[in-house]
């Protein structure tokens, strides 16, 4: 059955407009008056709904019964990622939505190849917020990730300790160094929740590093191959998510 995601928030018995965005989609789709669709507003669980209408560039729905599902992970991960360039950032937030994380934080790193700031930096945000959405639709999560302003990595730290005080999360960072312990080895299976800080392309720098560990976060590794910035956050999220 097809599902949507309404920013408005839903009440079972009410009748309402879609907004813009899911009223195109059920208008793609070619959907009728009478046929069935899942809501989710990101409040938690979603709801059974009936087209009642199908306007030139609008739909009203009848929004039914609340179902209480869930399908998030087992514990909070939150991800503080430097960006890499181009469409990789927009895979990344695809993939992990659809693996669990519960935020996301776009981090402008020394290394890192992609610059975003001011109301470029503010579309991109909208625009991996608009990946996260479809992603959930997709994979049938009710709850939409957080997307983050893009920080400076030094800008960051007010974002991390609030992330680190809500989920009592454990702090661990992405490291190439010699001697890191392993990422199964230090994270504890009942750790509420974790934050974990990785580079982009050409890794965090060594001072960034030694900020990160100063701050609290404890070096970890996913093994001996090197991978990609993207594929890196994924694999410590598969790790730590409890799939």
């Amino acid at each position: 059955m097809p599902r949507f995601h309404c920013s408005i928030p839903l009440t079972a018995g009410a009748s309402l407009a879609l907004p813009a965005g899911a009223a195109r989609h059920v208008q793609v789709l070619r959907m009728q008056p009478g046929d069935a669709l899942t809501l989710f507003d990101g409040a938690g669980g979603e709801y059974a709904a009936t087209v009642e209408r199908m306007g030139r560039s609008d739909v009203s729905v009848m929004v039914g019964a609340h179902l209480p599902v869930e399908r998030e992970a087992p514990r909070a991960v939150h991800l503080a990622v430097g960006m890499p360039a181009n469409e990789r950032m927009d895979w990344l937030v695809e993939k992990a939505t659809e693996l669990g994380v519960a935020s996301i934080q776009p981090l402008a790193t020394a290394h890192g190849v992609l610059r975003l700031s001011g109301e470029r930096a503010e579309k991109k945000r909208a625009h991996w917020e608009a990946i996260a959405v479809a992603a959930c639709e997709q994979c049938g999560r009710n709850r939409v990730p957080v997307i983050h302003p893009v920080r400076s990595f030094s800008g960051a730290s007010g974002w991390i300790d609030a992330q680190s005080a809500d989920a009592e999360a454990v702090r661990l960072i992405l490291s190439l160094a010699e001697g890191t312990r392993r990422i199964a080895d230090i994270a504890p299976d009942n750790a509420r929740g974790v934050l974990v800080l990785s580079g982009p392309e050409g890794g965090l720098s060594g001072t960034e590093e030694q900020e990160a560990i100063a701050r609290g976060f404890a070096p970890v590794t996913l093994g001996s191959r090197v991978l990609r910035a993207e594929t890196a956050a994924l694999a410590a999220l598969v790790s730590l998510a409890g799939l």
